[in-house]
């Protein structure tokens, strides 16, 4: 029996997939009602089941426009309504495909039937996709990061983000099953004891998916180390941020002057290492004697390693956007270069193609060239150890593989640095922050989360934020944070259980459409294909 009545089946089902988008959008950091995720799913699984899948197609649209065109809304800040609905489109594309796999999957005619599993499995092989297509993908808004403060979080430490975002799915498809059993005893009055029993039992289930997680262990102990996270601040929010790229760096200096002289009347602990943010110095320091000089100044006063972030006018015509480790007395001892720059922000592929769309293409006039791997940052620390800091700038740290990657060398610390300034008072600082507290259970490593402008903070390995900084303040955190090396399951895994995921919902797709081939019988009864008509000529 169907959940709704045919007549009102279409309009029910456009308002399920409105509300699946909005819902989603609210569980999201800003709003922060991370229980709303499942149920956000869960409206849409309700929409798309019995439908066709041209119809899913469309559903799943029209909630990945909601939820992105909200949740990326900071776009639009920087480059204008064009691009800013080019990056939701092109987003909401692959909730198109979720929806319209759901829909094929989850049957029609007068029994079709809610698979929570499918649906766990469709949403793990849509963040999949996105997450590499196109140009390297834009891993943003994953349901998995919507948990930082849920059970559901603690899940990153036994398979990752996707161990995550299964979970949230998986309970939102039981509860669409829940819904979907309840429906029609709902419309009729009629109580119906076996539809009733289902409905109960999913419910009990997605409760106890919600729960599992509070099972999974976060360990927070470890070798303590000092670190100091410097948050400049910019002159002004926006686009412009850098217009004064001297006094944004020359702000990072005086900060980090003003704690090395708390250090020094005793009224700060002195830290084993200092991180400032991606762009504190955009004037690139191997180039300008001034720009080197006031960081060797700062340097200098705090008397222990720095990371710096700023960008390299090499390789020539081309720039890179790097962390530079500073030691004292020595100057730079290590490089990394950002792996994976954003297209359209820090390059423009196909460059002429999208200039008919927008002359926006042409703000960024220097593409930046791409590093070709991780570097890991060694240094001593005063407990005896040594300081192991994998560094990760900006919008890396949603990348599944770009932070495993620092844990598999060997980091015991994650450095995360990124400037928010171009985002202004929007919600792009605290989902990113949200980000950093996932990947800090799902590797058990503390993270330094540093932005010139915040929200900055010092994760435990716990995913808890300490010290968390308020929007476009100058601010200097500094604690004592675990250095752990023990990898976590999720690390010694790494990507499988996404890739079974993907190989097990196609086999489910396969498995339909090969049920679903139109078949007829021979005079002897057996089973056959059933011939294609030719068309009338």
């Amino acid at each position: 029996m169907p959940l709704l009545p045919a007549a009102a089946a279409g309009p029910a089902r456009l308002v399920c997939a409105l509300l699946a988008g909005g819902v989603l959008c609210l569980a999201f950091p800003g709003h922060d009602v991370w229980a709303l995720a499942p149920i956000g799913v869960a409206l849409l699984a309700v929409a798309t089941c019995g439908a066709r899948a041209r119809t899913g197609f469309l559903l799943g649209l029209v909630t990945g426009l909601v939820f992105f065109g909200y949740t990326l809304s900071w776009a639009g800040i920087v480059v204008g309504v064009v691009p800013w609905a080019g990056l939701a489109v092109s987003q909401a594309l692959f909730v198109a495909l979720l929806g319209a796999g759901t829909s094929f999957v989850q049957g029609r005619g007068d029994a079709p039937q809610i698979r929570p599993v499918v649906v766990a499995l469709a949403w793990v092989v849509q963040e999949a996709l996105r997450d590499r297509i196109p140009y390297g993908g834009f891993p943003w808004v994953r349901l998995a990061f919507s948990q930082a403060d849920s059970p559901f979080g603690r899940l990153a430490a036994v398979a990752g983000a996707p161990a995550v975002t299964f979970a949230v799915a998986l309970a939102g498809g039981l509860l669409a099953a829940a819904l979907w059993n309840l429906g029609p005893m709902l419309a009729s009055g009629v109580a119906h004891g076996p539809r009733r029993v289902r409905a109960l039992v999913a419910l009990a289930v997605a409760v106890l998916v919600g729960l599992v997680g509070l099972a999974v262990p976060l360990p927070t102990d470890g070798a303590p180390a000092n670190v100091m996270a410097v948050q400049g601040n910019v002159p002004r929010p926006g686009l412009d941020f850098n217009a004064e790229r001297r006094q944004v760096l020359d702000n990072h200096v005086t900060a980090t002057e003003s704690a090395a002289a708390e250090v020094e009347a005793g009224t700060r602990a002195k830290p084993d290492l200092v991180v400032w943010p991606e762009n504190s110095s955009d004037i690139d320091p191997t180039r300008n004697s001034d720009a080197a000089a006031q960081i060797t100044r700062a340097l200098d006063a705090v008397g222990v390693p720095l990371v710096v972030g700023t960008l390299l006018e090499q390789p020539a015509p081309d720039i890179s956007n790097v962390a530079l480790l500073y030691e004292p007395g020595q100057g730079i001892t290590a490089t990394y270069v950002k792996q994976h720059p954003v297209p359209f922000a820090e390059y423009i592929p196909n460059r002429d193609f999208f200039r008919r769309f927008s002359d926006k293409v042409d703000l960024v006039r220097s593409d930046f060239a791409a590093g070709t791997g991780p570097v890991l940052f060694r240094v001593p620390s005063a407990s005896g150890g040594e300081i192991v800091a994998g560094p990760t700038i900006c919008f890396e740290v949603a990348y599944d593989d770009l932070v495993r990657e620092n844990v598999d060398l060997g980091a015991n610390l994650l450095l995360v640095q990124t400037n928010n300034a171009t985002f202004g008072y929007t919600d792009e600082s605290v989902q990113q922050l949200a980000i950093s507290r996932i990947r800090a259970m799902e590797h058990g490593r503390s993270v330094v989360h540093v932005s010139t402008v915040g929200v900055s903070g010092l994760i435990t390995p716990d995913g808890t934020v300490h010290q968390a900084s308020a929007l476009f303040t100058q601010a200097v955190l500094s604690g004592e944070l675990p250095l752990r090396s023990v990898r976590t399951l999720a690390t010694m895994v790494g990507p499988w259980p996404e890739y079974a995921a993907c190989l097990a919902f196609a086999a489910v797709v396969l498995l339909a459409g090969f049920r679903r081939r139109p078949r007829t019988e021979t005079t002897t009864g057996i089973p056959t294909e059933q011939p294609t008509k030719e068309p009338h000529r």
